[in-house]
């Protein structure tokens, strides 16, 4: 045990390993909580060897300031949650990402190991992409066969997860790219992206890598006139790789077709091509209505929707998500936070992001600078207009924790860099 020890306590400390791993680990379900224990024993081990390094770095102290604010709105609802023991087991689960953050920010002080980390996680989603496109042209993957509307990848064939959290991660590989290859691997990354999040299924997936693609194009090209140029020849593109997948995959024209409903105008026709999000959100909406103040609880939504649905509605009818019948969740950012937390937990919400947006505001341009690829991942992931998968579930939440930990740290990585032993 002894002579384990020093070799445990390096792999701990070995910069971005243990945080590497959940996102490495995050088609595979909760195994991506093994990587959030290692971190846990690594902020044990960090938090012994030097507490002040650990605790009053910049990063860690605005970490901490935007988990008050996700964790207190959970934990505001749960004395009057209409599940108080699910509400309660969530408030207590979320606690986990305390040290997820704070080794993250600890792990990766100085520039150098943030763009290590970035090329690490780059590799992670270039084997995603890759293994996409073999069952983009194969009909399989590591993971097995893909379903006939989707293809999943790595996350295998029960798990619809590929699309938005490829959206959501690609900065980070884009950012890599155009770092080692300039425009043209930015470009070519990019197209290599873009096939799974098209082919993915997934309508928020396209919406979520649409405003990456725009926040990208901005950057480099500095200028309004040139902004609208490069949007003009990216959708050109676009649609013409859109026309060929149109033609060419069974999947993709499937989802198009259902897509292509919406436009006709009716309210029923509109509802499904949304797959019943509208159902979800005029039920939502009762719900606001009933507990404006605190919401139904934390992760109670399931619990609460039979309640305020009519008889016949079709996830009463049809549906049952796990424990409870219904609904799961309100698919869409502040229709749960308010349906969950209520009025008080969406206000901390708001303070969150304006402490999020001073902080990025104050952080100057060198400290902007390295944290783009994660300041656009984050922005993209709460973007309002879209739908969204919950965002206190315990995958979901999981990445969002993730990256408000890599973003803390990645805002203040260039002001300080540590010593060899660090």
């Amino acid at each position: 045990m002894n002579a384990s020890t020093p070799v445990l306590k390096n792999l701990l400390r070995s910069p971005p390993l243990p945080f590497w791993l959940v996102v490495a680990l995050l088609p595979f379900g909760r195994s991506a909580e093994l990587g959030t224990l290692l971190c846990f024993i690594g902020a044990a081990f960090a938090l012994r060897r030097d507490s002040k390094a650990f605790l009053q770095g910049s990063g860690a102290r605005l970490l901490l300031i935007l988990l008050a604010c996700y964790i207190g709105a959970a934990l505001l609802s749960a004395p009057t949650a209409m599940a108080p023991r699910k509400s309660w087991t969530t408030v207590l689960a979320l606690l986990r990402y305390i040290p997820l953050g704070l080794y993250a920010c600890y792990a990766m002080r100085g520039e150098q190991r943030l763009q290590r980390f970035y090329a690490a996680a780059a590799v992670v989603i270039a084997i995603w992409v890759f293994d996409a496109w073999m069952q983009m042209l194969t009909g399989w993957s590591l993971r097995g066969h893909a379903e006939p509307e989707r293809i999943s990848g790595l996350f295998g064939a029960d798990d619809p997860k590929l699309g938005p959290t490829l959206a959501v991660l690609s900065p980070l590989a884009l950012w890599v790219a155009r770092q080692r290859w300039g425009l043209r691997g930015l470009i070519v990354a990019s197209v290599l992206v873009l096939g799974p999040v098209m082919l993915s299924g997934s309508r928020a997936a396209w919406i979520c890598y649409g405003l990456v693609a725009l926040l990208f194009a901005w950057r480099e090209t500095g200028s309004p006139w040139r902004f609208i140029a490069a949007c003009t020849i990216g959708a050109v593109l676009l649609l013409a790789g859109g026309g060929i997948a149109w033609k060419t995959s069974t999947r993709f024209d499937a989802r198009m077709q259902r897509t292509l409903t919406a436009l006709s105008g009716n309210e029923q026709d509109l509802n499904q091509a949304m797959t019943g999000r509208l159902d979800i959100w005029r039920n939502s909406v009762a719900m606001i209505a009933a507990h404006p103040l605190t919401g139904v609880g934390v992760r109670d939504f399931r619990y609460a929707y039979s309640q305020y649905a009519p008889s016949n509605d079709h996830f009463v009818v049809a549906e049952n998500c796990g424990e409870g019948v219904g609904a799961c969740h309100a698919h869409q950012i502040v229709l749960e936070i308010l349906t969950e937390t209520g009025f008080i937990g969406l206000m901390l919400w708001l303070a969150g992001v304006a402490m999020a947006w001073r902080a990025w505001r104050r952080v100057g341009a060198v400290g902007r600078t390295s944290a783009f690829p994660v300041t656009v991942s984050l922005a993209v992931m709460l973007f309002p207009l879209n739908t969204h998968l919950a965002f206190y579930s315990a995958w979901w939440g999981l990445l969002f924790a993730w990256l408000l930990g890599l973003w803390s740290a990645a805002l203040y990585a260039s002001t300080k860099e540590p010593d060899d032993g660090a």
